[in-house]
């Protein structure tokens, strides 16, 4: 193995003669940055969301304000004219049972579909001596 010496050019120089020694000269640098500012700003993808959130928020509150309020209910004293047949549920009767003597030449899940949304009923199940709004369409039979 060997081993590279590398002896410095200049010889090295005491203290005295370093301190002796003229340093360079340095311009000064000025004190602000000699780039031109821009006159766009500069924002994260965090400033952006949180700058479009702000510009939304006020549009969103008055699209829901107006969606509240833009087609207000209208309440009358006058009763409803429409009027409608019923049919009273007898002990062991199902929808099925009701829908085939109410409309015979019409599907029956039709008719109990239309029968619950009518009576506005969850389930199909009824008990007996309910009373069943019949719809005007099944009425004539």
């Amino acid at each position: 193995m060997s081993t590279a010496v590398i002896t410095p050019i200049r010889p090295a120089l005491s203290s005295r003669q370093a301190a002796m020694r003229p340093s360079p000269v340095v311009p000064p640098r000025p004190a602000v940055s000699s780039k031109q500012p821009s006159g766009r700003l500069r924002l994260t993808r965090r400033g952006r969301v949180v700058f479009t959130s702000l510009a939304a928020a006020p549009l969103v509150a008055v699209a829901a304000w107006l969606g509240v309020n833009a087609l207000p209910a209208v309440a009358t004293s006058s009763a409803s004219s429409v009027v409608f047949e019923y049919a009273t549920i007898e002990s062991g009767q199902s929808l099925w049972q009701l829908a085939t003597s109410v409309a015979p030449d019409a599907d029956p899940r039709d008719v109990i579909a239309d029968l619950m949304r009518l009576n506005q009923l969850d389930t199909s199940t009824v008990s007996p001596g309910q009373r069943i709004a019949i719809p005007a369409q099944y009425s004539g039979n």
